[in-house]
């Protein structure tokens, strides 16, 4: 997940350097007043959301794949300490109605 984390802001990071770079050339417009610097991260943020919903695919399938594999895990070792603590309880009681 980090790996997916990393690529993603690495993507992020070129198409703020082209946006600004876009810009400041006046290829592209510049914001108003003091908005100039929220318009190019917003612009990046734009960009960058369908480049890397393609480009890292693979990636985002990867990371999914071991999520589930650690809840599987997780919820496995949950009912076995259910179980643990189910025997525990039946043998208590069946110690205390022996008695």
């Amino acid at each position: 997940m980090l790996r997916y984390t990393l690529m993603r802001l690495g993507i992020f990071a070129g198409c703020l350097v082209v946006v600004w770079g876009a810009v400041y050339s006046g290829i592209f417009p510049r914001g108003f007043g003091d908005s100039n610097f929220l318009w190019v991260l917003l612009l990046s943020m734009v960009l960058s959301a369908p480049i890397s919903w393609v480009v890292l695919r693979k990636e985002r399938d990867r990371a999914s794949v071991q999520i589930v594999e650690r809840v599987d895990r997780a919820k496995a070792n949950l009912e076995a300490n259910r179980t643990q603590e189910d025997l525990a309880d039946d043998t208590a009681r069946a110690q205390g109605q022996a008695s």
